[in-house]
C-alpha cells in the first residue's frame, strides 16, 4: 500500500511576490497519506497591509476577515513541521512554494527541503484533453467538490482529491504506457516520476486484460469502435404542432414550445424532401440546431440518405455531438450513427509518434507534450489532434505528428478510419474547409451525401477566402531556412549528410548539388527581400507602421523570379536525394526513417511556400487584392504580405453544382439577412434570388431581459480631437460600468481607439476596483480573456473585431454590452478598400451596398453577445451619435429584436441605467 505523506498546499495572498511586499491572507494545508485525507490545517494571516480590491473580488477575503488573525510568523513553525517529511503538493507549485520559501526566508527560517508535485503538470499529462487546467474547471469535469474557489481551505482539498484522482487514472492505463511515461517523467518539472514508480509497482501486481486496446509498436491505443447498423425508425414526421409536442414533451416533460423552431423543422423537411435549396435566418432564442436536426435525421433514416452538416467553429461541432444530438435521439427514442470528418492534417500519424517517442526529447514543451499524446491514444477513437490541449512548444510538437499525403500510412491510420466510418453513418459532421476542399480533391468525399445542412452559413464566405489566401512572412521564410541548413551547421542536412555518407545511399556529388543550391537559393530569397525592403524605403513612408498595395510599388521582378527559380532548383535536388536514400537494397533502420520523414516534411514547406510566392508576387490576378504590412523599425523582419481573393461567390457555387435539384441544401445562421437587403449574404455564396429566404425570430417574450440605450450627446467624431472623442467615449463607457457593476463588454472597431481609450481610464483611476482586459493590451489569446473575464464579479473586457461574434457569456456573467463605434470597417482596411473598389467600378454605391450591410452585420452579432437564452437581462449601450443623427441609423436599430430602445444624455443614461440595474438586482 502507499504509504507515502503528501502536504497539499494552497495559498491566498494579495499579490505575486514576497520580495515585493505581497504577503500571505489565508493558508490550508491537506495532509494525505494511503490517498486518504489525514489532517486539515486553515487559517486566516494578518498580511499588515489592505488587501487590494481585486484580491477580494477573487477570493471574497474581505480585510474584516483578517482583522483579528496572526501574522505569518505565529504559524511558521507548525507550517514546516506540517510539511517536514512530505511530498509538497500545489496546484501551480511554482507560486505556492515560492512564496512559502520567500516567506520563511523572510523571517529567518531556513527553507524547505523535499520532493514536490505540480498537479497542473500532472493533470496535464493525465486528461490531456481538458479545455483548461484551471483548478475550477478540473474539478467541475472530475465532479470534485469545489463550492468556492480561490479560497485556500476549499482549494487545498479540491488539490488533494485531483492528486488522488490522477493517482487512480494512472493505474487506468496499461503497464506499457506507464512504463514509457515513467522513462520521461524525469525530464519533467515536478517529481511526477515518483508517482508513476509507485503506480507501476502496484500494477506489477495485477493480471491485466485489456481488450479494448491494442498495440502499435510500443504505444497502447484504442481499437477501431464497431459501427452497428443503422436502425430503422417508426415514428413519421410530425406535420403539426400537437404532433411535434407530443413527440418532444414525451422525452422532455417540460419541453418548452417556440413556434419558430417548428416552422424551421418544417422548411427543412419540406427542402429535403423536394430537394430544394433553401436559407433560414434564426435568431437566438428559436432553437436553431434542434430546428433542423430533428427533421434531417428523422429524413435520413426513412428515407436511408445520409446527412451531412458543415460548422465553422469546432466549438460548434462539439456542441452537436455532445448536446444537441443526444436530444434528438431522446426525442426519437433511436440512436444515432454519427462521423466527424476533418481534413486530413487533423489527424495524428503512428509512425510520427513512434518516431519521436525513439528520440531523446530537445525541450521541456516536447516532453510534455509527448506524455500527453502517449496517454490519449489510450483513449482517442478519432485520432483528431483537436482533442488535446497543448500549451507553449508543445503546439510545434503536434504539428511534427500530423498526417500528411505523402507520409507512409501504417496498420492503423486514424484518417482512413474517419472516411470508412462516414460510409457508414447517418450523421457526417464536417467543417466549411473541408467542405471547400471538395472542389479541389482528385477523390471526392461526399458524393453519397443525401442532404446538406450548412450551419453558421455566413462564415462560409470568410472560410472560402481563408482557403484562397496567401501569405508571405519573411520570418516563416528563415525559420525554414534554418531547420535545413548546410553541412557545417547543426540542423537536418547535416544529420543526413553524415548518414548518406556513413550507408552510401546517396553520393557525394548528389549532396553538394543540393547544398549548393540552398546557398543558392537562400542568397536569392535574402537578395530579393533586401531589394523590396529598399523599394519601400525610397518611398519614405510617413508612419512606423504602414500598409502598402503591391500594385503601388515597383517590385524587384527579376530578383523575385530568380528566387523561385532557385527554390525550384533546391527542391529538385532535395527529392533527388530523398529518392536515393529510400531507395538503397538494406532497409532503413529507425534514425534513418526519422530523417527522412523530416526532410519530406522540409520539402513540402518549401513547396508550399514557393507556391504561394508565385501567386503573390508573379501571378497576376485581378480577382485578388495584394497588400504589404511592416513596421519600418524592424524590418526585413516585419515583412507580411497577404493576397486575398475580393469575391469567392463562384468558388462557392461550385461545391453543389452537380447536387443541385438532385439533393436538398440548407444555409442557415442567425444573421442571414440585414434591413433593406436580404440577399447581401447570399449573393456572396453565389446563390441566385430565387432561392426563398425565410426568416424565424424568437417571441417578443425571449427578450424581454433586454434594453438598449443610445447616448444622444456624444460628440461628432469628425468635429472634435481624437483625444477629446477618446475622453467622452472613456467617459461614457466608466458611468455605464459603475452602474451595471462590471460585467461589460466594451466593443470597438480600431485597436487604436481601444487601446487609448482603456489608456484613459487607467490614468482616470475611475475603475480601479474592477478587473480591465483587453485584447491586444492584456496578454493572452480570447478564450483565455474570455475566461479571466468570467472569473471575476467586477470586470470589463475591452475587444475589437473578433469579440462581435461567437462568445458566450450566459446568464449574470454579462450585464451590458457597450458598442464604442458603429462597426463600419476601416476604409483603409486593404480588404475593404479594394472591395470598395471594385463596387465603384462596377457604378454601385459601396457605402450603400457594402460598408453599411457589413457594419449591421457585426451590430446584429453584437447583440447576440448580450441575450443568450431568456432568462438572461442585459442592456445594450450604444455611444456612436450617428446611430440616431444620419438617415441610415434606424436600419441598425430595425435590425435587432423588437426591444425598449431609449435615446437619452449621458446623465440621463445613468439615472435610466441605475433604476435599471437596482430593480433587476
Amino acid at each position: 500500500m502507499e504509504s507515502q505523506k503528501y502536504a497539499i498546499v494552497d495559498l491566498e495572498t494579495t499579490g505575486h511576490s514576497s520580495k515585493n511586499g505581497d504577503r500571505i491572507i489565508q493558508i490550508a494545508i491537506v495532509i494525505m497519506r494511503n490517498w486518504q485525507v489525514e489532517q486539515q490545517f486553515s487559517t486566516f494571516v494578518d498580511p499588515g497591509q489592505p488587501i487590494p480590491a481585486h484580491i477580494t473580488d477573487l477570493t471574497h477575503i474581505r480585510d474584516e476577515d483578517v482583522r483579528y488573525a496572526m501574522p505569518f510568523e505565529a504559524h511558521a513553525d507548525y507550517v514546516y513541521e506540517l510539511l517536514e517529511d512530505s511530498v509538497f503538493v500545489a496546484h501551480n507549485v511554482d507560486f505556492d512554494l515560492n512564496f512559502l520559501q520567500q516567506e520563511f526566508q523572510r523571517i529567518g527560517m531556513s527553507p524547505w527541503q523535499g520532493r514536490f508535485v505540480d498537479t497542473v503538470e500532472l493533470a496535464k499529462i493525465m486528461y490531456p484533453t481538458a479545455l483548461s487546467f484551471k483548478l475550477g474547471d478540473l474539478a467541475a469535469d472530475l465532479h470534485i467538490p469545489l463550492q468556492q474557489a480561490h479560497r485556500a481551505d476549499e482549494d487545498a482539498l479540491a488539490t488533494a482529491q485531483l492528486l488522488a484522482k490522477c493517482y487512480e487514472e494512472i493505474l487506468t492505463l496499461p503497464q506499457a504506457t506507464i512504463e514509457q511515461l515513467h522513462k520521461r517523467a524525469f525530464r519533467l518539472k515536478s517529481n511526477i516520476a515518483h508517482l508513476l514508480f509507485d503506480a507501476l509497482r502496484e500494477k506489477r501486481t495485477i493480471q491485466e486484460t485489456r481488450e479494448d486496446l491494442l498495440f502499435y509498436g510500443r504505444l497502447a491505443i484504442q481499437k477501431e469502435p464497431h459501427i452497428d447498423k443503422a436502425d430503422d425508425v417508426e415514428t413519421a414526421y410530425p406535420q403539426t404542432t400537437q404532433q411535434k409536442m407530443a413527440l418532444c414533451e414525451k422525452a422532455y416533460p417540460q419541453f418548452e414550445e417556440r413556434p419558430a423552431q417548428f416552422q424551421m423543422m418544417d422548411v427543412v423537411w419540406e427542402a429535403l424532401k423536394a430537394r430544394h435549396e433553401t436559407v433560414i435566418e434564426a435568431s437566438t432564442g428559436i432553437g436553431k440546431s434542434l430546428g433542423y436536426l430533428l427533421p434531417a435525421i428523422l429524413y435520413a433514416k426513412r428515407e436511408r440518405k445520409k446527412i451531412a452538416i458543415s460548422t465553422y467553429t469546432s466549438y460548434l461541432q462539439e456542441q452537436l455531438l455532445q448536446e444537441e444530438l443526444q436530444k434528438v435521439e431522446r426525442i426519437l427514442g433511436t440512436t444515432v450513427h454519427v462521423a466527424l470528418l476533418k481534413g486530413m492534417q487533423h489527424y495524428v500519424d503512428l509512425e510520427r509518434v513512434t518516431q519521436l517517442v525513439r528520440q531523446e526529447p530537445e525541450s521541456y514543451d516536447e516532453t510534455l507534450a509527448l506524455l500527453q499524446v502517449i496517454v490519449w491514444l489510450t483513449k482517442t477513437v478519432t485520432g483528431d489532434l483537436s482533442e488535446l490541449t497543448v500549451s507553449g512548444g508543445g503546439q510545434l510538437v503536434l504539428d511534427r505528428l500530423r498526417k500528411s499525403v505523402s507520409g507512409p500510412t501504417g496498420a492503423v491510420d486514424y484518417y482512413t478510419r474517419a472516411l470508412k466510418r462516414s460510409r457508414h453513418v447517418e450523421v457526417i459532421i464536417t467543417n466549411h474547409a473541408m467542405l471547400l476542399a471538395e472542389t479541389t480533391r482528385k477523390t471526392p468525399l461526399y458524393q453519397e451525401v443525401g442532404g446538406w445542412i450548412i450551419d453558421e452559413a455566413h462564415q462560409m464566405v470568410q472560410a472560402a477566402i481563408q482557403q484562397h489566401e496567401s501569405i508571405f512572412q519573411y520570418t516563416q521564410w528563415k525559420y525554414i531556412f534554418g531547420q535545413i541548413g548546410t553541412s557545417e551547421e547543426h540542423q537536418l542536412f547535416r544529420k543526413l549528410y553524415k548518414r548518406a555518407l556513413k550507408t552510401r545511399r546517396v553520393s557525394m556529388n548528389a549532396l553538394l548539388q543540393a547544398e549548393r543550391s540552398y546557398v543558392r537559393m537562400t542568397q536569392s530569397f535574402e537578395r530579393a527581400v533586401q531589394q523590396m525592403v529598399q523599394v519601400l524605403q525610397n518611398e519614405q513612408l510617413d508612419a512606423v507602421k504602414q500598409t502598402v498595395f503591391l500594385q503601388q510599388i515597383a517590385l524587384p521582378e527579376q530578383a523575385i523570379r530568380e528566387t523561385r527559380d532557385a527554390v525550384v532548383q533546391w527542391l529538385a535536388a532535395a527529392k533527388q536525394i530523398a529518392t536515393y536514400f529510400s531507395s538503397g537494397t538494406e532497409p532503413l533502420v529507425v534514425e534513418d526513417m526519422y530523417l527522412l520523414n523530416d526532410w519530406h516534411y522540409l520539402i513540402r514547406e518549401m513547396t508550399i511556400k514557393v507556391a504561394e510566392w508565385e501567386r503573390i508576387f508573379i501571378q497576376k490576378d485581378v480577382h485578388y487584392t495584394t497588400w504589404l504590412e511592416l513596421d519600418q523599425r524592424s524590418l526585413p523582419g516585419s515583412l507580411h504580405v497577404l493576397h486575398k481573393p475580393l469575391h469567392v461567390a463562384r468558388t462557392i457555387q461550385q461545391l453543389f453544382q452537380q447536387q443541385r435539384g438532385n439533393i436538398g441544401i440548407i444555409w442557415t445562421s442567425g444573421t442571414m439577412t440585414v434591413p433593406h437587403n436580404p440577399h447581401f449574404i447570399t449573393e456572396q455564396l453565389g446563390m441566385k434570388r430565387r432561392v426563398p429566404v425565410h426568416q424565424f425570430q424568437a417571441p417578443q417574450s425571449y427578450y424581454a431581459g433586454a434594453k438598449m440605450m443610445i447616448v444622444s450627446d456624444m460628440p461628432d467624431v469628425q468635429t472634435v480631437s481624437q483625444q477629446a472623442y477618446v475622453e467622452a467615449i472613456a467617459k461614457g463607457i466608466i458611468a455605464s460600468v459603475q452602474q451595471t457593476e462590471g460585467r461589460s463588454f466594451v466593443l470597438f472597431t480600431s485597436q487604436q481607439m481601444l487601446k487609448e481609450t482603456v489608456a484613459y481610464i487607467q490614468e482616470t483611476e475611475a475603475l480601479t476596483e474592477y478587473m480591465l482586459f483587453a485584447q491586444g493590451v492584456t496578454g493572452g489569446s480570447r478564450m483565455r480573456l474570455l475566461k479571466a473575464f468570467q472569473k471575476f464579479q467586477r470586470s470589463v473586457l475591452f475587444g475589437t473585431n473578433s469579440f462581435w461574434e461567437g462568445v458566450d457569456v450566459p446568464g449574470d456573467a454579462l450585464s451590458a454590452v457597450i458598442v464604442a463605434r458603429l462597426p463600419f470597417s476601416s476604409p483603409e482596411d486593404p480588404i475593404f478598400k479594394a472591395r470598395a473598389n471594385m463596387y465603384e467600378q462596377q457604378h454601385k454605391n459601396s457605402f450603400l451596398e457594402l460598408a453599411l450591410p457589413e457594419a449591421i452585420m457585426r451590430f446584429k452579432q453584437g447583440f447576440g453577445r448580450l441575450i443568450r437564452s431568456s432568462h438572461d437581462r442585459g442592456v445594450f449601450i450604444v455611444l456612436d451619435r450617428r446611430i440616431h443623427t444620419k438617415s441610415y441609423g434606424q436600419q441598425f436599430i430595425d435590425a435587432l429584436p423588437p426591444i425598449d430602445v431609449q435615446k437619452l444624455s449621458l446623465e440621463d443614461m445613468v439615472l435610466a441605467l441605475e433604476h435599471w440595474y437596482n430593480n433587476e438586482r
